[in-house]
């Protein structure tokens, strides 16, 4: 039986609720989402306590803001990168430089609102570093994969059957995108092709961005192309 995929929306993006032999969250959403996160949950043939993990893709305001609440909620453990640990457990929101026209117009904006913005702390139970890690332990059949690029600390979920759960590695919706494709928001974009190099090469079919609607790894595969002249 493949892995069942729940996207719950938690305000402009959303985090995806993975069930196997175990079941695990990934991302945490905007701030007070909490009540979205219960309603969506309440549909789904899983309970709270099922959950053992939350796996934070990365630490901006907008994928960690309801983190502490969910994790009370359910009592699952708390993962996120190393790098940015603090940005979670000091209430840190730091925002991402754009890297197209529109992203860094999107900078701008985003940086007006950031002062009403609150990212309530919570203490990170499992600190990734640079290593894979396997999720068997928590009954899902996949891997977490340090992918940097968007942020220094970003990782993505790649399971067995070749989906991926990457962040925002590629942005998918409006206001971000009108469609599919790489991040137009990143700490480093040669670190965002390398991070796309390896997922490509590890078997990565279908791409699951934290903002909009899955989509084709060829998607990305045709950027790539189309920024580095030379095929994959």
């Amino acid at each position: 039986m493949p892995v069942s995929i729940y996207p719950i929306s938690l305000g402009v993006d959303h985090c995806y609720v993975l069930q196997d032999k175990g079941c695990i969250v990934i991302d945490g959403g905007m701030p007070n989402q909490i009540d979205k996160f219960k309603k969506g949950l309440s549909k789904l043939p899983i309970k709270p306590q099922d959950i053992r993990l939350i796996l934070l893709t990365h630490g901006h305001w907008d994928h960690i803001g309801s983190a502490r609440d969910i994790k009370e909620y359910t009592g699952a453990q708390l993962a996120l990168h190393q790098r940015e640990v603090d940005w979670l457990e000091k209430s840190l929101k730091p925002l991402p430089p754009g890297v197209t026209r529109w992203g860094r117009t999107f900078v701008r904006i985003m940086a007006m609102f950031m002062s009403s913005v609150h990212v309530p702390p919570a203490k990170v139970d499992m600190v990734l570093g640079d290593n894979e890690v396997s999720l068997a332990p928590y009954g899902i059949p996949g891997t977490i994969v340090p992918t940097p690029g968007h942020s220094g600390g970003s990782v993505s979920v790649l399971l067995e059957s070749g989906e991926a759960f990457v962040g925002d590695l590629a942005m998918n919706g409006v206001p971000l995108r009108l469609r599919p494709g790489l991040p137009i928001l990143a700490e480093n974009m040669v670190q965002v092709r390398k991070s796309w190099e390896l997922l490509l090469a590890k078997g990565v079919r279908t791409i699951y961005p934290a903002h909009g609607k899955p989509f084709s790894a060829d998607v990305i595969r045709r950027a790539l192309i189309h920024k580095n002249g030379a095929k994959l």
